[in-house]
């Protein structure tokens, strides 16, 4: 086409347009290519954000890390069986005696004095004994047994120990009574010590006395042949 002007030819518009598509595609492959360039090369900015988005992700992994972490249950050790209750101890078995002292102290009567205790705790515990009284006789070093009576200062019957007559009965009036005689009277009997002594008297105290001599027999360690030995010399 002719330009009428004189400007020459004129080009169509169609060609125009057409000539401009490539500027629009080589724009947009610029733009894409920019992108990936980006992407692949961050910079500075870009590349501490990556490693603080890495640490991040790091610590939060190890925190779930740690929470999922299998958890041992401690195992309680076995339990000692409870110890059985104990029965409550005996009178005889006490922390505390009661003891009969008479004769020749300043406070005769019955006294109490702790368990394991000796003769003289319980002549102290009746006051003492009276001026000018010999205690030459008396075992103050002896250990006390619950419910005896100690004689302070008193000359015992004699044959009080009784020495019967070999062979026959002992004088009666000269038998040992085992509802009042001493632990020391007792002591004197063939065969019976200071432990015997002490259960002859723990029996009399439990059963209100001796109603005959044949309960003698009922006392621990006294057998027939011990007891054919005591029953001419003892009395109820």
């Amino acid at each position: 086409m002719v330009d009428l002007d004189g400007a020459g030819p004129s080009e169509p518009a169609g060609a125009a347009a057409v000539s401009a598509r490539p500027d629009r595609w080589y724009d947009r492959s610029a733009r894409l290519l920019g992108v990936r360039r980006a992407l692949l090369d961050p910079g500075r900015r870009g590349l501490r954000a990556l490693v603080v988005l890495a640490v991040v992700a790091v610590v939060a992994a190890g925190v779930v890390a740690w929470r999922l972490r299998p958890v041992t249950d401690p195992v309680e050790p076995p339990r000692a069986p409870a110890a059985a209750p104990t029965a409550p101890p005996s009178a005889s078995a006490g922390s505390e005696l009661v003891i009969s002292v008479v004769g020749k102290v300043r406070h005769p009567g019955v006294v109490r004095v702790p368990a394991g205790s000796r003769v003289a705790d319980a002549v102290r515990a009746a006051g003492g004994v009276l001026p000018g009284v010999d205690l030459g006789l008396l075992n103050q070093a002896r250990r006390l047994v619950d419910g005896e009576q100690i004689a302070v200062g008193v000359t015992p019957p004699p044959d009080a120990g009784g020495a019967g007559v070999p062979g026959g009965s002992a004088n009666p009036a000269s038998k040992v009574n085992l509802n009042t005689a001493t632990a020391d009277q007792l002591d004197t009997l063939p065969g019976v010590g200071p432990t015997l002594a002490g259960r002859i008297i723990s029996f009399r105290t439990e059963h209100g006395g001796f109603r005959s001599v044949e309960q003698l027999k009922q006392v621990s360690g006294i057998g027939d042949a011990r007891y054919a030995d005591l029953k001419d010399l003892v009395t109820v």
